[in-house]
This record gives structure tokens, sequence and C-alpha cells, in this order.
């Protein structure tokens, strides 16, 4: 397995695991996706937020770079007020969203090339501080990211009664 495709995989595997950790927080009322259970976003809902919101900063980068053009403008955000930064109260559409965010990145990591691997990858952080990676790197960042929390998300899960299932990278189905 090359570099590409170890990207296409890892962009459905982040799809098939949001998808089964949103559906078993749907299995959770509002107010117990919402409680504060001492994580570091606090809840259940606050850290699929947070994932969602440092997803769409690092497309925003990605696309500052040219690395991205294909994933339009629809995930840039404006103004970032921080990492806790609230994109959607509702379940419903925090859950729409992470779902038609990933098929994006999905079909976005088939469309990548060698050359885009190679690149290197300037973009500002939220303090302003310029920065540059080479973009592998910050690809593989992108999603070591989700896969930490999503640690996190489980262990809350795990916490309120929802067993997530397997959630080993060996595991991903063949069609997901």
């Amino acid at each position: 397995m090359d570099a590409l495709e170890i990207y296409v995989a890892m962009a459905r595997y982040n799809r098939w695991m949001n998808a089964k950790l949103c559906s078993g927080a749907s299995r959770l009322d509002d107010a117990a996706r919402k409680l504060d259970r001492g994580a570091f976003f606090g809840s259940i809902h606050r850290t699929f937020n947070h994932v969602l919101l440092a997803d769409r900063i690092w497309v925003g980068r990605f696309g500052e770079g040219g690395l991205a053009a294909e994933l339009g403008s629809r995930w840039l955000i404006d103004r970032v007020i921080g990492l806790d930064m609230a994109l959607h109260d509702d379940w419903e559409a925090l859950k729409a969203e992470r779902a038609a965010l990933d098929d994006a990145l999905v079909d976005w990591t088939r469309s990548l090339d060698a050359a885009a691997l190679d690149a290197q990858l300037r973009y500002s952080r939220l303090d302003g501080e310029p920065v540059e990676k080479p973009f592998r790197f910050a690809l593989t960042h992108f999603f070591n990211h989700q896969t930490h929390h999503r640690g996190q998300i489980t262990t809350l899960l795990r916490q309120a009664g929802i067993d997530p299932g397997v959630t080993d990278l060996i595991a991903l189905p063949a069609d997901a």
C-alpha cells in the first residue's frame, strides 16, 4: 500500500468511525450528549463539535496552500474564536455536517497525487504565526487528531452505557 492509498484508507476509516460513534451518541438524549463528563471538551457533543471545527480549520489551511480546492469553500470558517467554538448546538445538524465532510474528504483524498503529498504547506496558526510543514505531515496530523478525540468520545460513550463496538483500523470494512 503506497502513501496515497494510506490517506484514502484513513479518510474511509474516519468516515466509518465517525458514523459509528455518531450512531452510538444518537442513542442518548440531548442532555446526556451535552452532559459535562470531565473530558477535555467536557461533553460528547462538544468533543464531536471540536473535531468538526478542527477539520474545517485544516481544510481551510489545505485550501490556502492550493491543496484542497476540490473541497470548495463550503467548509471555510470566517472567524475562529477558539477551539471550543460551537458550530452546531443541534445534534442532527452537527451529525449531518460531519457525514457530509467525511464524504467530501474521502473523495478529496482519492484526488491527491504524489506531487501534492510532496508539497510544502504554508498557513497561519490561529494566533497569526506563519507555519510551513510538509503537506504529508500535516495531513497525517489531520487524521491522527480525529483518531485522538474519537478515543475520548469512545470512553465517554462507554461511561454513558453505549458500547461503540470495534474501533480498530484493521477492522475497516472493504465497503466502508
